[in-house]
């Protein structure tokens, strides 16, 4: 027998034992007497692999239990999801403090390219402000955009503001900061900026006591 022979006994070997699966030609000794219309059954084994992994499974449940129940200052859930809630915030922390121009929205100026303007008005008409607004902005539930009467500002920062957090309350304008990219409520609120002044079809009346811009 040369040395390739003996590994591949040998593998078959390990195989076997893994298996425990019975050679072709001796499923006559573990028929089970059931037929159910030609149908029989063999009587395997579990394969010792399934075995294995089965207990070591239940020890390792084991072992958390006990930890989790009587080692509570190593294994305790709560002071896991603190910790990884404080690491969450202090990378989001580290992210704003290296990237300070996305999120300090004192910075914000409105957009005048064609580009960013054609997605304001895309944003306006997918994200549903056509709803209250109308297409031409002239205003329906919601108040008229293209004047300069606003309630809460017709500022572009006014404006993203109103987006980002919502209208008065009760009022329908609810808060788009979790659904509505930051870049994209900038150019949702400098196309409104850009409509100002525009003659829609029936424009709403006048609402609001804040006046921009200023006659």
């Amino acid at each position: 027998m040369n040395k390739n022979s003996e590994n591949i006994s040998g593998w078959k070997k390990f195989m076997k034992s893994m298996t425990k699966a019975h050679d072709l030609g001796t499923e006559e000794d573990i028929m089970l007497e059931h037929d159910y219309d030609g149908i029989k059954e063999l009587d395997n084994v579990l394969p010792p692999w399934w075995l294995y992994g089965f207990y070591i499974t239940i020890a390792i449940s084991i072992f958390y239990y006990v930890q989790v129940f009587y080692n509570s200052e190593e294994y305790s859930q709560e002071k896991e999801f603190a910790t990884e809630i404080a690491e969450g915030k202090a990378q989001v922390e580290a992210y704003k403090a290296a990237n300070p121009e996305l999120f300090d929205d004192s910075n914000i100026v409105a957009l005048t390219d064609a580009e960013s303007i054609s997605k304001g008005k895309e944003l306006f008409a997918s994200k549903t402000c056509t709803a209250c607004h109308l297409a031409d902005l002239g205003g329906s539930i919601g108040p008229n955009l293209t004047d300069n009467h606003w309630i809460l500002g017709g500022d572009v920062k006014s404006i993203y503001n109103t987006i980002s957090k919502g209208g008065r309350p009760g009022k329908g304008m609810i808060a788009w900061e979790s659904t509505i990219s930051r870049d994209e409520r900038i150019q949702l609120a400098s196309y409104i900026v850009s409509m100002q002044g525009t003659q829609p079809a029936n424009p709403k009346a006048a609402e609001g006591d804040i006046i921009w811009p200023e006659e």
